[in-house]
């Protein structure tokens, strides 16, 4: 017998078990990715509300990750407490026994067929949905058979004296098998692939029961670091409330666990002969003895968790990302609402650049100039750290309307990092120029240039709101301002030629500056109009003249 071969042979078969999880929780994600976030937003009034929500979303999903990152997302956004958030990662916990309850019966059998009704789906369907569910079922199957593959590359080897000495040593020590458990399911980021494996090892007899216990118990464990480890890397301290609340809990039920398991194991070998329905109670009684525990101490365990990660009040570099975290990636939906939140701190950081450019124009104050300098690179550092971010997440767990949102956020970034280049590039020259000449603007064209800034302003406004509404009829108003600083600039252009044909060329040159300034606002609000307006009129279909169209 080829040990070396076999080595590959159950590799590569776990391989393919991990590869199954990823494609039924990736088709979910497709199919019903929208609808999972709504119900799950519905429920966050009430911890009860919560704590179902949770369970029913991630048993859909089979990730506990996935549905922790969704609530992460409304808690950072200031839409739900802590204590119902908290309340569905012991739903989510409870969730992920479920399909590990089902796969602990022999279906193994099921898997041909279901490989048949996978990709009749996935080649007929023409509808998305249909597709994304075929490679659902196709996931399934190759799950079915992965366990199937695993049991019989074991059975030759059961009973191998040197790997009977090498368990026996590990199943002494029940603190190693919780470790060896979740540094695997941290690795896999999968704790229900971590727990069908341990199941398979146990139902041959490889693993003996209590050991099989401590390593489901690491499984609970790994699956609580993700998060930790991956998703809150920097920002607010506020942020890391509720995935270290889920990990907090997990140590200390897998702490009591493991204390009480000399005397919970052989109780439960009794009454559940079966090693593998074993396995799979105890993980299921696991999650539901630590739900009910904490659920009547969320109130208290929240109000510690905010004493321990106070909200950070001392500002952090501007130029670093603060939403773009990196566990998020595993649910585009997620990640691209991460990416939008972060695209409009570029609307904040352009708004500060556009007041005190004003202030320079109006008070010809020196410092301004470099403070705005500083902030185009706070631009240029986050239009890229969207563009990276966005650039990595997974485009088969994408639907097409997250490729549209996704082109949106990025047209969004884009043209707010050159409407900042126009600003540093042409109006700061612009007005230090106007400083070292020790020109000055009549009255009548300060005015306007303040107006002009102004508008601005509120077209910025503008089209951060309609990035997050998509509504068309700001789209529209938003397109029309076009057209408003057009005709401004036309008129300012009429009033320069009139002086210069009236011979007063003493203010040849303030006028010719004032109406640069002007042409470069102008420039600045196109590219406003293009990073909102456009894109939506685009996808719904608005019309507009042809003159406010952006110009090459």
């Amino acid at each position: 017998m080829d040990f070396p071969l076999t080595l590959i042979d159950l590799a590569g078969t776990v391989a393919l078990l991990l590869w199954g999880v990823r494609m039924v929780q990736t088709g979910v994600q497709r199919a019903f990715g929208p609808e999972l976030r709504r119900v799950l937003a519905g429920a966050l009034r009430n911890r009860l509300k919560a704590f179902l929500a949770g369970l029913g979303v991630t048993a859909i999903l089979q990730s506990s990750t996935a549905t922790g990152l969704m609530v992460a997302g409304f808690a950072a956004g200031g839409l739900v407490e802590l204590v119902p958030a908290l309340a569905v990662m012991l739903g989510a916990n409870v969730g992920t026994t479920l399909i590990v309850q089902v796969l602990s019966f022999n279906v193994s059998g099921l898997a041909p067929c279901l490989f048949l009704i996978g990709v009749v789906m996935f080649r007929s369907g023409d509808v998305s949905r249909t597709r994304d569910l075929g490679r659902v079922t196709i996931g399934v199957g190759l799950i079915l058979m992965a366990l199937h593959q695993l049991l019989e590359l074991i059975t030759p080897y059961e009973d191998v004296p040197s790997l009977r000495m090498l368990l026996g040593a590990i199943s002494t020590e029940p603190v190693l098998d919780v470790l060896l458990a979740a540094i695997l399911t941290w690795a896999a980021h999968s704790s229900v692939a971590v727990v069908l494996l341990v199941m398979s090892l146990a139902s041959k007899g490889v693993v003996p029961p209590h050991a099989a216990f401590a390593m489901v118990l690491g499984a609970n464990l790994g699956t609580a670091l993700n998060p930790v480890l991956e998703g809150v890397a920097g920002g607010d301290a506020a942020a890391k409330r509720l995935p270290f609340g889920n990990l907090f809990n997990r140590a200390l039920g897998c702490g009591a666990a493991v204390a009480a398991l000399p005397l919970i194991g052989p109780w439960l070998v009794q009454v559940v002969p079966d090693n593998a329905r074993a396995v799979a109670d105890f993980h299921t009684v696991f999650n539901l003895l630590l739900a009910a525990l904490f659920f009547p101490l969320l109130g208290p365990y929240a109000a510690l968790l905010r004493r321990w990660f106070p909200a950070r009040v001392d500002p952090a570099d501007p130029a670093q990302p603060v939403y773009l975290q990196g566990a998020v990636r595993e649910v585009p939906a997620v990640a691209i609402g991460a990416a939008v939140r972060e695209a409009l701190r570029l609307a904040d950081v352009l708004e500060a650049m556009l007041l005190r450019m004003r202030e320079t124009f109006e008070k010809g104050d020196r410092r301004r100039l470099a403070e705005t300098k500083r902030m185009d690179d706070v631009l240029d550092k986050l239009n890229t750290a969207i563009k990276s971010y966005l650039g990595s997440l997974d485009a088969e767990a994408m639907t097409d309307t997250d490729h549209q949102r996704v082109e949106e956020v990025l047209i969004f970034a884009h043209n707010l990092e050159h409407a900042g280049d126009v600003i540093e590039k042409n109006l700061m020259g612009l007005a230090s120029k106007r400083l070292k000449r020790g020109l000055s603007f009549s009255e009548k064209e300060q005015a306007q240039l303040a107006q002009m800034f102004g508008r601005l302003v509120t077209n910025l406004h503008a089209a951060a709101s309609v990035l997050m509404t998509d509504d068309l009829r700001a789209a529209r108003l938003l397109a029309a301002e076009k057209e408003v600083f057009r005709d401004i600039e036309e008129k300012a252009t009429q009033a320069h030629f009139d002086r210069l044909r009236a011979g007063r060329s003493g203010l040849a040159e303030t006028s010719a500056l004032h109406l640069d300034v002007l042409r470069d606002l102008k420039q600045v609000n196109a590219h406003l109009v293009a990073a909102a307006a456009y894109p939506v009129l685009k996808s719904q279909g608005g019309l507009l003249p042809s003159r406010l169209r952006l110009e090459e």
